[in-house]
């Protein structure tokens, strides 16, 4: 028997198709053993060495030290049976640096007795797997030790840097090699923002008729001057940077030069330009354009993206028992496509567009620094099979992106679209103002590869104009009439922040990281609260400045993004063979060449290193900085140097909502607030009005350190100087007693949380409208609110379902709406209209959902199997092994006592 050991019991069931009664193929389940995650995880022998913290020996070469981990033990216990049964070994893990690391850890832990080789391919096909079988070879160290190199840089950076930021900024956070420089990125493109100074100015439009067809004009010039635009001014000063070359339109001028164009008739058609122009089209995807598109079309994080494209590639079930790989390795940053895609593309689009949509393979060199040109782009397995074919097997999200990577795959081998492009110019005097307006047309002649991928080209429609022609007036040229002539008011913008997509592609632009750590870094970076993602784009929370500030101050060189990218090199060449990966971390870790390295520059520096602080400004009273500190639990403004005057940042306050006068007014809150509203007339104790990190609050009495006050939360908006007494004194009233559920005998209660007003029964909560709701509702108003706490909106109505009669509904969902017989639930897109779906749509996502259900549930259940039959089991057929390994659930408690004995590692 043949053992095939791969990543994902996904990717066995689908390989395990292909192959005949000869092959079994397991899972091993990603990484089987990795360098130490805790000091509990240190094994006893190495616990008191100097360097055990590390899981890594400076003093030895930099050798590791890998355990297995404790939800990989039972995975490696079931291994090492298969391998004594088999006669071969064939390791079939992911074609990148990460895959060929974990066959060989493999190699090492199982350690077979049999021969061992490996097989790699780009796409989970019945030719490729053949193929891989027939063109088997032996790992390759060197693309192991470059990852190895990878990984233990990744444990030195984190595991130095994270403790200084423990100390000098809060505890459990961390520091990553790739994960610091992004949060560098998105904090100085804030700093950006706050510096820039807006200036106003005003160009004028044009709105002109022929006959039915509608097109407008700009003003360019005045006086032979071309008009300033938004990049003419200087973003620190806001001023015009080139002031004797563009004319600076202000408001008065706009307003007449407009009522004077439009009463100044005719005007004159002073030039016409007629071009043919040429859009070509791009690449197909890597990691990074996948992740850009998917984001910005499908409104999908790079991470969300990156989990759907494995589902693609590692294998969907279409009917009648056949399971494929639908596109190729989604980890990849070469443009290359195969000999046989090129010719496939080549004969579709022949067929399906015609001989005019192609003039043969276009290929393509990446420009990506580091990329593995060995590797494909991502691309569909088989182009013939389009996604209409294959919608009825594939969720909303699966097939958004597989017809996403089709069109672009097939769009990348069409030929170029033409256009034909003019601008007219007219010409009209105003006051001694020699005024041109610009008429800007474009058609579409050939849409090219438009027609598969793109807005298919839109037409942009003007008269028939010639030179020395007049428009507006009623002469014999007067076809075209001048319906309104307006100023218009611009501001310039500060840079836009990153997005996800565009912190994506700014990264491999300066070869920072690489394909299959983006969408990791991306998630850390937000899951760590370094940066918040508001309105699509991304913000640096104050933590993430601080420790920006701080590594920028006495670390520059680890934050660097030229250092960062010659790390990525040197781990480039090692993969290569051209550099020796122990002389390289030793010259990171210790230093070398003039350079000090890392572990001599924390030991320097760590005594001078100060708490960050963030100046917002000045107290006009006092003249003293105004400044923001980060807590241990909560981050705060302060007048420095009087720890008195202090307020507390409410959590969902971010840097762009902070300035000066913001956080003077939260400090003079918090100056009135000590000072009670009253006292409560039985109990004699104070009542305050306070603002908090989640908002404003009531508080009756004082905090003591064994018990805490009464605390009423308000809405975020509410205005702590409005609160009187006879208001204070009902809220503090709250939670009310409205009466027993009859039903189960339950209290009923309505009172105000975090998150507002509610009425509850047995801790299961609703909201309701308002404060004064509160004081008025009934208990079977209060009921009713909690029994429709959940119910969903239905969109429509599709009749019984033909076999269990039970309701088909199209229901409202938080990620769309989605088809349900009151036991499947299955997504009908978000670009579907629910009116469009019949009984048989319904029918078919639901048979979908089931099949995924199925294989979700066979991938979670336990097997338990006894030892006597597992010395029975005979190897008499293939076998596709998808055996369980318990989900890993940290929850936030256990995290942070983890990480209060070692920095979380960040792979990234």
């Amino acid at each position: 028997m043949k053992l095939i050991i791969v990543e994902s019991p996904a990717k066995a069931r689908t390989i395990g198709k292909f192959l005949n009664d000869e092959y079994e193929v397991v899972a091993s389940y990603g990484h089987i053993r990795d360098l130490p995650g805790s000091a509990s995880e240190i094994p006893q022998k190495f616990k008191k060495e100097p360097w055990a913290r590390l899981g890594v020996n400076p003093e030895d070469g930099y050798a590791p030290i890998y355990i297995v981990s404790k939800d990989s033990k039972k995975q490696v216990a079931e291994l090492k049976k298969l391998v004594k049964n088999a006669d071969e070994i064939l390791l079939a893990t992911d074609e990148d640096r990460e895959g060929e690391a974990i066959s060989w850890h493999l190699q090492e832990v199982l350690q077979p007795k049999v021969p061992v080789r490996r097989i790699t391919f780009h796409e989970i096909t019945q030719t490729a797997i053949e193929k891989a079988l027939a063109e088997p070879r032996d790992i390759k160290m060197r693309m192991v030790r470059a990852q190895e190199g990878r990984r233990i840089l990744d444990r030195l950076y984190g595991y130095s840097l994270s403790p200084v930021l423990w100390k000098k900024v809060r505890t459990k956070l961390s520091a990553g090699r790739v994960q610091s420089v992004a949060v560098r990125l998105v904090v100085e493109k804030e700093e950006e923002r706050q510096a820039f100074h807006t200036a106003e100015y005003f160009d004028v439009e044009a709105l002109l008729t022929s006959g039915d067809l509608h097109f407008t004009s700009r003003l360019t010039s005045v006086g032979g001057m071309k008009l300033a635009g938004g990049k003419d001014f200087d973003p620190d000063s806001g001023l015009l940077k080139n002031g004797d070359k563009r004319f600076h339109l202000h408001e008065e001028l706009a307003a007449r030069l407009a009522s004077g164009a439009k009463n100044t008739l005719p005007w004159l058609v002073q030039d016409v330009v007629r071009k043919e122009s040429t859009q070509r089209p791009g690449p197909p995807f890597t990691t990074s354009t996948l992740q850009q598109a998917a984001s910005g079309r499908l409104k999908m994080s790079p991470q969300r993206v990156m989990r759907v494209a494995q589902r693609l590639y590692e294998g969907v079930s279409l009917g009648d028992g056949t399971r494929e790989g639908l596109i190729t390795y989604m980890r990849t940053d070469s443009l290359t496509l195969s000999e046989k895609a090129l010719a496939e593309a080549e004969v579709l689009i022949r067929k399906q567009y015609g001989p005019d949509f192609t003039d043969g393979p276009r290929r393509y060199k990446t420009k990506a620094k580091g990329a593995q040109e060995a590797h494909e782009a991502i691309r569909p397995t088989d182009l013939a099979r389009n996604p209409d074919e294959v919608a009825r097997y594939l969720d909303s999200e699966e097939l958004a992106l597989y017809r996403l990577i089709w069109s672009k795959t097939l769009a990348s081998q069409m030929t170029p679209a033409k256009l034909d492009k003019t601008a007219v110019d007219l010409a009209v005097e105003v006051d001694t103002h020699a005024l041109i307006f610009r008429a800007n047309g474009s058609i579409v002649r050939f849409p090219g590869f438009l027609s598969v991928y793109g807005d298919g080209g839109k037409d942009a429609v003007l008269p028939d104009l010639n030179e020395g022609m007049k428009i507006g007036g009623t002469g014999p040229d007067g076809l075209v009439d001048i319906q309104e002539v307006d100023p218009l008011r611009h501001e310039t913008q500060p840079p836009a922040r990153f997005t996800e997509a565009s912190l994506i592609k700014k990264l491999e632009e300066d070869g920072i990281g690489r394909p299959s750590t983006y969408a990791t870094v991306i998630s850390t970076i937000q899951s760590r609260e370094y940066v918040v993602k508001k309105s699509g784009a991304l913000v640096p929370s104050f933590t993430g400045i601080a420790v920006t500030h701080l590594l920028r101050e006495y670390f520059p060189r680890y934050v660097d993004l030229k250092f960062t990218a010659l790390m990525e090199e040197d781990l480039d060449r090692i993969a290569a063979g051209q550099e020796d990966w122990t002389g390289f971390l030793d010259r990171f870790y210790r230093g070398g060449d003039g350079e000090p390295g890392l572990e001599g520059e924390i030991a320097r520096q760590m005594d001078e290193i100060g708490f960050p602080r963030i100046k917002m400004g000045e107290d006009p009273a006092t003249g003293e900085a105004v400044i923001l500190r980060i807590g241990r639990n909560y981050v705060y403004v302060e007048i420095e140097g009087n720890s008195e005057r202090r307020a507390t940042l409410p959590v969902d306050l971010l840097i762009d909502e902070l300035d000066q006068d913001k956080a003077l007014e939260l400090i003079l809150q918090r100056d009135r607030s000590r000072e009670p509203i009253g006292q409560h007339p039985e109990t004699g104790q104070n009542i305050y009005a306070l603002t908090g990190p989640f908002g404003p609050y009531l508080q009756l009495g004082e905090q003591e350190e064994d018990k805490k006050p009464k605390r009423i939360s308000l809405g975020k908006k509410t205005d702590l100087g409005s609160i009187d007494m006879e208001y204070a004194l009902r809220l503090l009233s709250l939670p009310r007693e409205i009466g027993s559920d009859p039903e189960t005998g339950k209290i009923v209660r309505a009172g105000i949380g975090r998150f507002g007003p509610y009425v509850e029964r047995d801790r299961v909560f609703a909201s309701v409208q308002n404060v004064d709701t509160l004081f008025s509702i009934s208990l079977e108003e209060a009921l009713e609110r909690i029994r429709n706490k959940n119910k969903k909106t239905v969109l429509k109505e599709l009749g019984p379902h033909p076999k269990s009669g039970e309701p088909l509904q199209i229901l409202k969902g938080r990620y769309g709406p989605y088809v349900s017989d009151g036991k499947l639930n299955g997504n009908i897109g978000r670009d579907r209209d629910p009116e469009d779906v019949t009984v048989q749509d319904a029918l078919a996502i639901l048979e979908v959902a089931a099949t995924k259900k199925k294989t979700t549930r066979k991938k979670t259940v336990k097997k338990k199997t006894t030892k006597k039959k597992v010395q029975k089991k005979k190897v008499t057929k293939k076998k596709v092994t998808a055996k369980k390994t318990t989900a890993k659930k940290t929850t936030k408690k256990s995290a942070r006592k983890v990480s209060g004995t070692a920095p979380e590692d960040p792979q990234a």
